[in-house]
């Protein structure tokens, strides 16, 4: 059974409250939202309400009128004797479309490309000669790290397959790296806001995360990073250089360059994310963070660009370390599926022809979903940014975990902007991918309209509740 403080709670639900809902009705909204987002996980027993209330500083009424709430829409179930326990249904589930939600804008994330069938129909022709083998590849297929160490080669970075480590999937490798190289009470350096996978790495190896600011337009704060390397002495850093989910921006090469020496200079090893690497609509091509330090660790996958359920991912690093990586592998994984690193092989070698089908798909969505929200949301300033696959919206007036919720009730799952950020961050900001058909696209943004505008029609009741 997990258990969570008051004092953990209110540092996740960070500044719950809404100038349009009551003290109750905020926070029981604030802790479905953190319970479906992940934050909270299905089965967590909550604060008992004297130690909640105390640590946000409210009465026990309001703290006992919130969970009634959350009670009468199935969100916690109290036990007598036991607790109050965060319930998602019958049974946890991440996918929408298992909660009745038709619009899932939760995942950046597109259908598989054109030539992802024609290479699992060509992998399937070559996995004869595997079944001979034993089929475990802790490090990975040879022809697939060949082929990833060519990838890096024609990037400008020299890579042979010894300094490659087939993952299964991007995630996959950020939670190896997190493990074997963040010890519990080191500091990790994190963008902010950020992939919130990768807090997540970071908070199961029990690190303290250290922020650097990323604004959507001014891009990295140089001079906050090159601080915090110098006053916190982080062991490892996570950055997404190339269109940074969930903001968009990309670091100039010579800002590559000041980054990675400052890092080398403070003993910090950066974790340069590439899975967005690919998704550039207009910017042009810049070179790999490693090729600004031997020590950045390059962490890849084939999720954004190919197809999210093919789970191949890599790490690019030097020989000694992956022969690390390897060794600390094996207690938690035998090595990825040969199957699907064959398809990889495959899709590797088709990556012009790829590159060229998601451009021209994200285009098309981009320019679907600005148009959209200028239509319904004129007041709002509509980034318009060189690649990725999202847009990071200042969405106020509205919070956008009541506009999240509210949209739920319409038939649209999106992600609140705290998600990405650490002690409640971002509350007026949200994330809209612009990854689906155009159609789908403007069906999600009419409904997002019609959240914010259910959200502005007043404030419920405050229910009498005796304590």
């Amino acid at each position: 059974m997990i258990a969570i403080t008051a004092r953990r709670l209110a540092s996740i639900l960070g500044p719950w409250r809404s100038s349009g809902s009551p003290a109750y009705a905020a926070l029981a909204d604030r802790v479905r939202l953190v319970s479906l987002d992940g934050r909270l996980a299905h089965g967590t027993r909550l604060p008992a309400e004297r130690d909640l209330a105390a640590a946000l500083r409210v009465s026990r009424t309001t703290v006992a009128s919130a969970y009634g709430r959350l009670r009468e829409v199935g969100a916690i179930e109290s036990r007598r004797g036991s607790g109050s326990f965060v319930s998602l249904g019958t049974r946890p589930s991440a996918d929408p479309a298992a909660d009745g939600i038709p619009l899932d804008f939760t995942k950046a994330a597109m259908p598989a490309a054109l030539p992802v069938a024609a290479c699992y129909a060509a992998a399937a022709q070559r996995i004869g000669p595997e079944l001979a083998r034993s089929g475990y590849e802790i490090v990975g297929h040879p022809e697939l790290r060949e082929a990833i160490a060519a990838h890096f080669s024609r990037r400008g970075v020299a890579t042979d397959a010894d300094q490659i480590l087939v993952t299964s999937g991007a995630q996959h490798a950020i939670a190896l790296l997190a493990r074997l190289l963040a010890s519990p009470g080191d500091r990790a350096l994190i963008e902010h806001p950020t992939y919130p996978h990768a807090i997540d790495a970071i908070s199961s190896a029990r690190a303290r995360p250290v922020p650097v600011p990323v604004d959507p337009d001014a891009g990295w704060d140089l001079d906050e990073a090159e601080a915090a390397l110098r006053d916190a002495a982080p062991t490892v850093g996570y950055v997404m250089p190339d269109f940074q989910n969930p903001t968009g921006a990309s670091l100039p090469d010579d800002a590559r360059a000041r980054l990675a020496r400052a890092a080398d200079r403070h003993g910090t090893v950066l974790i340069a994310d590439e899975t967005t690497m690919w998704l550039d609509l207009r910017r042009g091509p810049r070179q790999p963070l490693a090729a600004f330090s031997p020590s950045v660790v390059t962490v890849g996958g084939l999720g954004k660009l190919a197809w999210g359920g093919l789970r191949v991912g890599w790490i690019r690093a030097g020989r000694t370390f992956i022969a690390r990586l390897a060794q600390s592998r094996t207690s938690m994984d035998l090595g990825t599926p040969v199957f699907e690193q064959l398809v990889a092989v495959e899709l590797m070698a088709r990556e012009a022809d790829l590159v060229a089908e998601r451009r021209a798909r994200l285009s098309e969505g981009l320019a679907t979903m600005r148009s959209a929200l200028a239509e319904h949301f004129p007041a709002w300033t509509i980034p318009d940014p060189e690649g990725g696959l999202a847009l990071w919206i200042d969405c106020a007036p509205w919070s956008s975990s009541e506009l999240v919720l509210g949209a739920r009730d319409e038939g649209l799952a999106l992600t609140a902007g705290p998600r990405f950020g650490l002690h409640g961050a971002f509350e007026h900001r949200l994330r809209l991918p612009f990854t689906e058909s155009p159609a789908t696209i403007r069906d999600a943004v009419e409904a997002l309209r019609r959240s914010a505008d259910r959200h502005a029609s007043g404030p419920l009741p405050e229910p009498l509740v005796a304590v």
